[in-house]
């Protein structure tokens, strides 16, 4: 088969790594691809937006499969371009439809869709610049600390944690008024403070059966302790520690059940990843947040311990005998540690020579913001690697990505040495 791979960061690298561990992958093409990327399959300089550009790809190179690596992409509708082909509708696209994707796409179209299928989540309100006043109203009713979203797109970055009610209606006015994330915020969902501990489940799904895959808890802040400002993920930790049989039962039967059943009764096209981010409340799972693909940093971490054939999972998914597969994952315990530029979230240089990599041998690394250029690898994103280990358990997994990463240079670099750090 011929694969194209839309994306351009680690999450990609860990897709390419293990699309091209199957033998049913004759050539991996990525779009746009990274300095990891190019290491198992061709990079081809195509935007994951430009669907023209990919539709004119696809039917230029035989292309037999797509896999959509980011959000963008699925929230833009690329499933539903390529299937409106004639060409090219029979081609299986890895993704959920627009319509699908809206999910992670629209904080108030998931959070009346989990309203509508009775599923766990928190309470909570939207407003625009419409009832902006209500909002403040509705935030005076509150009890600090007070959730606000952003409902759509912020790069991860559209959520605010108040700890006043004045810094909420300051917040909610920026988000609104001010468009402090741009169009994203030109809607807020106002939502009830959850306490507890945070943990992600991905499910691969034909839109008809599902299957679990790893979990994962990623860590956000940019400081050790959990300190600091977000970021896209700071690195995470597989399996999670709390996740036992009893509260995964519930994940399954009180949401991701539900969730397929939604999709099924409200006509939605999805095949592809849903992933699902909980807040364990006292050992009950309440949904923060789903998203319409792989998370990043969770994939590095997820991929490398899915012992199966990716590929032939895909091929079932797209034929809807989802149910027939078996995914093989590793019992061992993983931490994934992202190495980032310096000043990251914030402002941050480029450019900067990579080296050490072939010193590293008992982890994989996975390139995020990387790029060839003159013949050296440099730095070329906020995040630049995400390094994988394996152990016995998750301190010796960590302590391994740590050792790896000590190995590894580039001005500027940084990284949290403490992932994993509750469960010590």
């Amino acid at each position: 088969m011929n694969i194209l791979l839309l994306g351009s960061g680690a999450r990609e690298h860990a897709f390419a790594r293990k699309i091209t561990e199957s033998p049913l992958c004759s050539k991996l093409y990525i779009a746009p691809g990274n300095a990891g990327t190019a290491m198992h399959g061709e990079n081809v300089a195509i935007g994951v937006n430009d669907f023209a550009d990919i539709e004119k790809f696809a039917l230029n190179n035989q292309i037999d499969m797509i896999v959509v690596g980011p959000d963008d992409p699925l929230v833009n509708g690329i499933y539903d371009y390529l299937k409106a082909n004639p060409l090219l509708n029979k081609i299986p696209v890895i993704g959920p439809s627009k319509l699908g994707a809206t999910l992670e796409g629209s904080k108030s179209f998931a959070k009346r869709f989990m309203a509508k299928h009775n599923i766990p989540t928190a309470a909570y309100q939207e407003f625009t610049a419409e009832n902006l006043e209500q909002g403040f109203a509705y935030i005076d009713q509150q009890t600090p600390p007070i959730v606000l979203k952003a409902d759509g797109l912020a790069l991860g970055k559209g959520v605010l944690i108040c700890e006043t009610k004045e810094e909420a209606k300051a917040e909610l006015r920026e988000m609104i008024s001010n468009a402090k994330f741009g169009k994203a915020s030109a809607k807020v969902v106002i939502e009830q403070f959850l306490k507890g501990i945070e943990f992600s489940v991905f499910v691969l799904t034909d839109g008809m059966n599902y299957k679990i895959l790893p979990d994962a808890k990623d860590y956000k802040r940019i400081g050790e302790g959990d300190k600091g400002l977000n970021t896209g993920g700071m690195g995470c930790i597989s399996p999670v520690p709390f996740l036992d049989d009893v509260l995964m039962k519930k994940v399954e039967e009180q949401t991701i059940i539900p969730t397929i059943r939604g999709l099924q009764k409200d006509n939605i096209v999805y095949q592809g990843f849903i992933y699902i981010g909980f807040m364990n409340v006292n050992g009950e799972p309440y949904v923060i947040e789903y998203n319409c693909r792989m998370g990043d940093p969770e994939t590095e971490i997820v991929f490398p311990r899915i012992k199966s054939d990716l590929v032939k999972h895909f091929v079932a998914l797209a034929e809807g005998r989802l149910q027939d597969e078996i995914i093989e994952i590793d019992s061992r315990a993983a931490a994934t540690v992202i190495v980032a530029s310096g000043g990251y979230p914030e402002s941050f240089e480029k450019g900067k020579e990579i080296t050490g990599l072939d010193s590293v041998k008992d982890s994989i690394v996975f390139h995020a913001g990387t790029k060839m250029e003159n013949g050296k690898l440099v730095t070329n994103g906020g995040r630049v690697l995400a390094v994988t280990s394996f152990g016995k358990d998750i301190q010796e997994a960590v302590a391994k990505s740590n050792a790896s990463i000590e190995k590894i240079n580039f001005e500027g670099k940084y990284y949290r040495r403490d992932i994993g750090y509750e469960f010590k």
